[in-house]
Formats: C-alpha cells, structure tokens, sequence
C-alpha cells in the first residue's frame, strides 16, 4: 500500500477536505520530506501548476500521483452525470474525460464523486442511475484506453441518493459492461453508512480501487472514533495494494494534519 496526502489548488474552496493547501511546489515538497509515497490533487481543471512543472516535482520528490479529483467540475462548473439538462450531463463526461486523460499522464486515476449528482423532481431514481451507468460506461472505456482506472465513489446520505452504501455500488458495477470502473472507499463516508466497514470491504473486494483515510469526524485519523485496527485488517487480507488518502480537514492546521496523517498510516499500515 501507498501513503498519499491530498492536496487542494482550488484557494476559494479554503476549509475544504484536504491537507495541503500550498502552491503546487511547497505542497509536493512538504508531502515528500514527511515521507508520504504519493499525492492526490483537487485541481479546477485538467492541470496543475505551470507547464511540465507537475511531472518534474514528481521526479525531483520520487512521489507518484495517487489520483486526480474530478469534483470541480460540480463545485465550480455545477455540471453532474444525471442533470436533466443533456448539454450539461454532455459537458459533464468532457470534463471528466479531460480529467482522465490529464490523471493518466501521469499514470493516475481520475475520481467521481460529487459529480455524480442525485435524482429527484423531474428525474426518477431509474433515470439517474441509467444516465450514471451510461456515463460510467462511456469513462470507464476511456480510462481503460487511457491505460487507468476510473473510480466511482459511494458518498454518504447527505450528498447523494444515488448510492450511499459500497456494496450497493459494487453491485452496481457487476451489470456495467466496462470493466475500467472501481470504487473508491472513504471511511468518513463509510462511517456513516457502513453496519461494518471491514465486512463491507471484504464483501465488496473485488472493486475495491481506492482509499480515503480520513476519520469519523472527517479529521486525520486519530481525531475521531473510527476503529482503524479491523479496517486495516480486512484491507491487508483482500490483498489492496493501493493509496490510503488522507481527504481530510487540515485540522488543526495543514502541517499538523499531514504529520498526524503518515504517523496514522505508519502506525496502522507501516
């Protein structure tokens, strides 16, 4: 597994879920000396930084690329997959699409999230998730073609009523055709969802493809309730191989967040 720390470029989304907050450079450094093996960006778009400056940080400092975000394009642009609007579910895919191919330059995946949207109103619940599948679909190919994966998440009940529960998106990803999707495990989303997070990881272990360490109150792990031990277990025995990514608030402050977040890897995974 890959120690990974997440960092925000997006300065108007200041007190968002992420540790580092710097620019570009400052930010991969600081990640590199604490000993992290990898980061994970939330960008407004498909770039970090200026020109190649991305690819040569990434040399200097030995980190690889974890993943790209994709939320941006909710947050910042208001694009979803299931928007009734099909001009806007289209701009949505682009987006993403870009995103894929900006993640795969670097060997990285690009993330779903909130860009998954929701139904209600004028949309059906059936609606949404075919429009969802149609695009996953669609992505996951691209990514497959890009030579990644593209990962879908679970969000919890407060920001989605598409899928809240893992083994319901698993499920979910059994009847899509690609086979370039998988699913990302959040813990603070899974804290609130989940009767068991290590039995839900175990049951849906086949689409397991990503990690966000973060803890019941989304602080680094180590600042809330969740029981890291069986959790760590239960990823350890399904053979997960990936990034655990600390997505959580820079509490008390983004130093302080990032030292406290290897020292929990290192403890749980180290």
């Amino acid at each position: 597994m890959k120690s990974c720390v997440t960092i925000s470029l997006v300065s108007s989304l200041r007190g968002g879920p992420w540790i580092l907050w710097d620019d570009l450079a400052t930010s991969c450094r600081k990640a590199a000396d604490l000993g992290f093996d990898a980061v994970e960006l939330f960008t407004e778009g498909p770039s970090a930084g200026q020109p190649g400056e991305l690819a040569a940080l990434l040399t200097e400092t030995g980190l690889s690329l974890g993943a790209v975000g994709t939320g941006a394009g909710k947050v910042i642009r208001g694009l979803t997959l299931t928007d009734p609007d099909p001009e806007l579910r289209a701009q949505a895919r682009a987006f993403v699409s870009d995103m894929i191919v900006f993640g795969a330059q670097h060997k990285a995946p690009a993330i779903i999230g909130s860009m998954q949207g929701t139904h209600g109103g004028e949309v059906s619940r059936e609606q949404a998730l075919d429009w969802l599948g149609e695009a996953l679909e669609e992505l996951g190919e691209a990514a497959t073609a890009a030579g990644v994966k593209l990962i879908y998440e679970p969000l919890n009940r407060y920001e989605t009523n598409l899928f809240n529960r893992f083994n319901e998106a698993a499920s979910f990803l059994d009847g899509l055709n690609t086979n370039g999707v998988t699913l990302l495990a959040d813990l603070f989303h899974m804290n609130i969802e989940e009767a068991d997070i290590a039995i839900s990881l175990r049951e849906g272990a086949r689409h397991v493809g990503h990690v966000h360490f973060a803890d019941s109150n989304r602080r680094p792990i180590g600042n809330g309730h969740t029981d890291m031990e069986p959790i760590a277990d239960a990823l350890r025995e399904i053979g997960y191989d990936g990034c655990i990514s600390a997505e959580a608030f820079d509490w008390p402050d983004p130093d302080a967040a990032a030292q406290q977040t290897i020292d929990s890897y290192r403890k749980y995974f180290g």
